[in-house]
């Protein structure tokens, strides 16, 4: 298991022995994506993105309309499917189109929002690497520095999660559930750490949102969970009529086939 100080020999070991599919996912080149098959996928996952990020789920606590939407259940899981670079690309590419399209302003805000779920999708795309244990591990860090953040210095013990997922052994940390619950999580610890120097907001209104974390992030790392099975389950039978060269499918979550 790998410790959490800066080991580059290793990672770098280690992710070349990884599986093929992982490493293929770790490697993929931006050319991959643009191919008409590439460029098809990251068509059809912006549209999904343009449409969840237009249904509201939750509120932002702390800000005029700004909302958690549809988005949160399905954002990650480009990682997956296009590797962690190239998927953080099509997440980033589709949330910025989707500002175009709506015609929304870019306000400090909502440029650092964007931020959240580019780390998701990096989380959820990799195995073991640094960057999925320094990031939740820097937010921490961010948010005790802050004078509100100090006195509730036990809400950052949420981020990790990640941390732990990550950690686990093969068999675990690879479920689709945890590593769901890891990277809505690392979602969270990047958007809360920074909230927590643009936002004015109370150590009790830190407090009051503890509930509502749990049963937010058990939803998101839900939904993350489903979207994550029916599309692996769907692009399967699309790869296999069209043998693309650029899409990892996780065998072990294709529904009808085995079950997980």
């Amino acid at each position: 298991m790998p410790k959490l100080k800066a080991d580059w020999p290793y990672f770098t070991e280690n992710y070349l022995n990884q599986p093929k599919i992982s490493r293929l996912g770790g490697m993929m080149k931006l050319s991959k994506l643009m191919t008409k098959k590439g460029l098809m996928f990251l068509l059809v996952f912006s549209i999904l993105v343009f449409i969840g990020d237009r249904i509201n789920f939750s509120r932002l606590v702390g800000a005029d309309n700004q909302f958690f939407t549809l988005f949160q259940f399905f954002g990650p899981i480009a990682g997956a499917f296009l590797g962690p670079v190239v998927g953080v690309l099509s997440v980033l590419i589709a949330e910025v189109s989707g500002y175009f399209v709506a015609g929304k302003s870019f306000t400090l805000i909502s440029i650092l929002r964007l931020a959240p779920m580019l780390f998701a999708a990096w989380y959820f795309g990799t195995r073991k690497d640094e960057i999925s244990f320094l990031v939740p591990a820097l937010a921490i860090i961010a948010f005790i520095a802050h004078p509100v953040g100090r006195q509730v210095w036990y809400f950052s013990l949420f981020w990790t999660i990640p941390i732990i997922v990550k950690l686990l052994p093969k068999k675990y940390s690879e479920r689709a559930f945890l590593k769901s619950l890891g990277a809505t999580f690392t979602a969270h610890a990047v958007g809360g750490a920074m909230w927590n120097y643009i936002v004015p907001m109370t150590p009790a209104a830190w407090i009051a949102l503890i509930p509502i974390v749990i049963f937010e992030r058990l939803l998101f790392a839900s939904g993350i969970t489903i979207s994550f099975v029916a599309l692996n389950t769907l692009l399967d039978k699309i790869d296999s009529k069209i043998k693309s060269e650029y899409l990892n499918i996780d065998k072990k979550y294709v529904l009808f086939k085995q079950a997980f």
